[in-house]
């Protein structure tokens, strides 16, 4: 599927189930692994590794759907506003999945902010992990006013590099849509119906993920 033939909203909504699905299969799968061990194992020692397995997926698996919940589904009726705390606790779960291998920084007062507008930034700090495939630091700037924020996304760590298919939906270049490139895709397509616009920068070592009104 090209970039120049936007997809349907049936395909859009399949293509970011998949997405979804495929990022929560591995944990499910986990636990259901840990599961058997418990059931199969007299070792006490083995029971315990199982436990702390089934905690630590299970953990992953919540931060993900409470991630996708915000950054992809509803959220709330059409029109409505998300505290940008939500957003913060959020992120943070989001990426503590990564188990310390990001850290995320936030700086913005709280407040409500409208729901597209919080979908994108959420989207863009997801692509901010991507920009970080060595692990760093993800600093989060909020400005502007609550009706017309201003989302920085800074990202900073060894080996940082735009983060791949985003960087190409925002230059026009076409495409394929799969569950890869499904994120990056919808956080270009998010943009405008959030009157905002996107860029991706490089300062010094660091990239910058950018969100401006778009007036």
């Amino acid at each position: 599927m090209n970039q120049r033939v936007p997809p349907t909203d049936l395909e859009l909504a399949a293509m970011i189930s998949s997405k979804i699905c495929h990022d929560i299969i591995n944990p499910v799968g986990a636990i259901f692994n840990g599961l058997e061990i418990l059931d199969e194992e007299d070792d006490e020692q083995a029971k315990s590794y199982a436990l702390n397995v089934i905690r630590n997926v299970t953990e992953q698996a919540s931060a993900r759907l409470e991630f996708a919940r915000f950054a992809f589904g509803a959220a709330g009726s059409a029109g409505s506003m998300i505290d940008l705390t939500t957003a913060e606790k959020i992120s943070r779960g989001f990426v503590a999945i990564t188990q310390g291998k990001h850290k995320l920084t936030w700086r913005g007062a709280p407040g409500l902010v409208a729901k597209d507008k919080v979908k994108l930034l959420l989207n863009l700090i997801a692509s901010a992990v991507t920009a970080l495939p060595r692990g760093g630091e993800i600093d989060v700037s909020i400005g502007g006013s609550f009706e017309q924020p201003t989302f920085l996304i800074r990202c900073k760590g060894t080996a940082a590099r735009p983060p791949q298919y985003l960087t190409d939906f925002v230059a026009g270049k076409p495409l394929a849509l799969d569950a890869i490139t499904i994120q990056a895709y919808y956080t270009w397509r998010i943009a405008p119906s959030a009157g905002m616009r996107l860029e991706i920068l490089k300062d010094g070592a660091d990239i910058l993920l950018v969100a401006k009104p778009a007036s």
